[in-house]
Formats: structure tokens, C-alpha cells, sequence
């Protein structure tokens, strides 16, 4: 279940960075035990926007307004995710045998582009704010910021455990925290506004944030990008698993071996094997338990060959 190694910041669950050493066959951390966490912090999140846009317009203040704007990116992106996860629990029909669990991977690339899209936002105001600085109504902006502080900190809280197994967790944990980090970065400019009348430190806050956005939004970005492209997933390599299925018993070549991902936290598997002595489906539960078992991936489709020059996929230039 663990696609994304992850950023800096995540260094708190150095167990699961072992691909191979993963016994927990179950899908422990999907997206449906979050469903009361998405909408928790989506209304909340909602009320916020409104209380920030009401008083920023009040205080003058361009940091909660620039603020509100970009949380309201994060209701739309958890909205998204919690719709996303919800579509990916759905039956497959005729028409979609795989259900609809790639929703989750556009919906995840979605969420990246619009905190990209937030970051052009903020930028674009606070250096307009540079040229011509404002006056803030300092402690307005606190309380509501302090707020705000609250409410992300304790929403990214709610998605943390689950942000190494699922990428739309995982944006939600990102956006939630980076949420927190603006807020907190809103209330410190304020109360240096206060104390010094530097009226600059109001858009400088606001470009460090941005870049902070860009950094986890860039990320994101690259991770999505590379599911929707059937990548094999990260934190599975490739090769070692050639090596697993080379190895089997009796096995003489792999071919027309693919890896891609599902969803954002389930993995596909095809390959053709050649296993000149045939094979039974003893041989074919042991492979797809060990594929399950060392490398997560939970969804294997085998065809066994008893000789591999007649088949048109065996030269490796063939996909």
C-alpha cells in the first residue's frame, strides 16, 4: 500500500519503508475509513472560508483573504478526494470492469494542479501588496488566523496515519497542513505588523508560503502524473520482482511482465510465464499469495506457457 515514499517531513514511519518486509495482505488503510475524516474536515473547512472572507474584507487584510482563497481550494480538493474515494468502493460494471477506482488518480492530479493554480494566486497578489503596502487591522486577523491554525492543524491530524498508503490521503494531509503553516504564518505577520508598522512583512509571509505550497503541490504533481501514466507504483521496484517470479519453481523466462497501479493504493500485476513442466492452480495461488505478501500487490493475472517462442509478446521490445 505504500506508493509514496513520501517528503522530508515524513519521517515518522520509518517501518513501512520496507516494500518487501510488508505482511499485511488486507488493504488496512483505505480510503473508506477516512470517509467521516473528509467530512469533518470539509465542513469545517467550509465554515472557515466564510468566517476569513467576512473579516479579512472588514480588517483589510489581504493575508485572509488571499487566505480564504486558497482553504477554499482545499473544501474543493477535499470534496474531491472524499468523491474520489467514494466512486473507488463502486461495483465494476460491463462498462467499467475495473469499478472506478482511477477516479482516485485524476482526482489526486486534480488536487495538485489547483494548489499549483493557488500558488500563481498568492504570489501575483502579494507582490501587487509590495509595490503598494496597506494597512491591517492587526488583532482581528490573529484570532481569526489562530483559528484557522486550529481547525487545519487538527483536520491534517485526523488524515496523518493514513498518508503513506494513499495519494488522495495524502493531498489531504498535505493541503491541511500546509493550511496550518499559512495561518500560523498570517498570525506571526500580524503581530510583527503590529509591533514595527513594517507593512511588507504581510506579502513577504505570503511568497514563503507559496513556495512552501509549490514544494508539496510539485511533489503531488509528479506523483499523480505517474499513476495516471500506469508507472509502476514507488516503493515497488521492478526488477526485484522479476527476480521473485524468475525464481519460482520450475519457471524458465519472464515475459511481458506489467506493473501499474489501480487506484491510489491498489496495484496490478500481468505477466506470462514460461514453465516448460505446466503448472496447476496450486503453482498459481502460491505466486499471487507471494505477490500479495512481499510486494502488496493484490490484483495478479498469470498466463503460463509451456513454451515461450510461440508467443508474440516474448521478444522484450514487445510491450
Amino acid at each position: 500500500m505504500r506508493y509514496i515514499t513520501g517528503m522530508a517531513h515524513d519521517h515518522h514511519h520509518h517501518h513501512h519503508d520496507h516494500a518487501h518486509t510488508h505482511d499485511h495482505a488486507g488493504h488496512s488503510h483505505t480510503p473508506q475509513s477516512f470517509g467521516w475524516a473528509f467530512a469533518i474536515a470539509a465542513s469545517l473547512n467550509a465554515g472557515f472560508v466564510v468566517a476569513e472572507l467576512v473579516f479579512g474584507y472588514a480588517a483589510n487584510s489581504l493575508a485572509l483573504i488571499s487566505d480564504a482563497v486558497h482553504n477554499l481550494s482545499d473544501v474543493i480538493a477535499l470534496l474531491l478526494a472524499w468523491g474520489a474515494a467514494w466512486l473507488a468502493q463502486k461495483q465494476p460494471t460491463h462498462q467499467h470492469t475495473y469499478g472506478y477506482r482511477r477516479a482516485s488518480i485524476l482526482a489526486a492530479l486534480f488536487n495538485a494542479g489547483l494548489l499549483l493554480v493557488a500558488v500563481g494566486g498568492i504570489a501575483v497578489e502579494a507582490i501587487n501588496r509590495l509595490r503598494e503596502p496597506a494597512s491591517v487591522a492587526g488583532w482581528t486577523v490573529v484570532w481569526v488566523a489562530g483559528l484557522g491554525v486550529l481547525i487545519n492543524g487538527g483536520t491534517a491530524l485526523m488524515f496523518m496515519r493514513g498518508r503513506h498508503g494513499d495519494l488522495n490521503v495524502r493531498g489531504a494531509y498535505l493541503h491541511m497542513a500546509s493550511d496550518a503553516g499559512v495561518s500560523l504564518g498570517v498570525v506571526v505577520a500580524a503581530l510583527v505588523i503590529m509591533a514595527t508598522g513594517w507593512l511588507w512583512v504581510d506579502p513577504a509571509i505570503s511568497l514563503a508560503i507559496a513556495a512552501v505550497v509549490l514544494v508539496s503541490g510539485w511533489g503531488l504533481m509528479r506523483d499523480s502524473v505517474n499513476l495516471a501514466l500506469d508507472a509502476v507504483p514507488a516503493g515497488i521496484e521492478l526488477a526485484v520482482v522479476r527476480v521473485y517470479l524468475a525464481g519460482l519453481e520450475g519457471v524458465s523466462e519472464v515475459h511481458d511482465l506489467h506493473i501499474w497501479a489501480m487506484s491510489t493504493n491498489e496495484t496490478a500485476l500481468t505477466a506470462h510465464l514460461v514453465r516448460p513442466g505446466g503448472h496447476d492452480d496450486a503453482f498459481l495461488h502460491h505466486v499471487c499469495e507471494g505477490l500479495s505478501h512481499r510486494f502488496n500487490i493484490h490484483h495478479a493475472t498469470l498466463q503460463v506457457e509451456a513454451n515461450g517462442d510461440a508467443c508474440k509478446l516474448a521478444p522484450a521490445e514487445m510491450v
